[in-house]
């Protein structure tokens, strides 16, 4: 029982831990959300879309680093209170297609 117990608290420990802090972009200016994304490495930005009026939020990144394997980091945009579109970085699958690549170059 003691053992269940303690594997229950070092999981909730290591899910605390790896928690990304949250923020709404539209209340910081774009200075302040790239120094935030910078810093922490990693952030949850929040904010409502301002054509459909619906929450929208993904995950931010200083760069490469703190992207999983198989995933890099491109440039993205955000609303913030005072930029309509502040570049950021988040996560994306790299995409490899090696069926476009051809065995024989074309020659001119």
């Amino acid at each position: 029982m003691k053992a269940i117990l303690l594997a229950a608290c070092l999981t909730l420990m290591a899910a605390e831990a790896q928690a990304a802090s949250r923020y709404v972009s539209t209340k910081m200016s774009c200075a302040q959300t790239q120094s935030v994304v910078r810093n922490q490495g990693a952030v949850i930005l929040r904010w409502t879309s301002p054509t459909s009026g619906v929450p929208r939020y993904d995950r931010y990144v200083a760069n490469d680093h703190f992207c999983s394997a198989g995933e890099e980091a491109r440039r993205a945009y955000v609303p913030t209170a005072d930029a309509r579109s502040c570049p950021v970085y988040n996560c994306k699958r790299i995409e490899r297609n090696f069926f476009k690549r051809r065995l024989f170059p074309l020659s001119d």
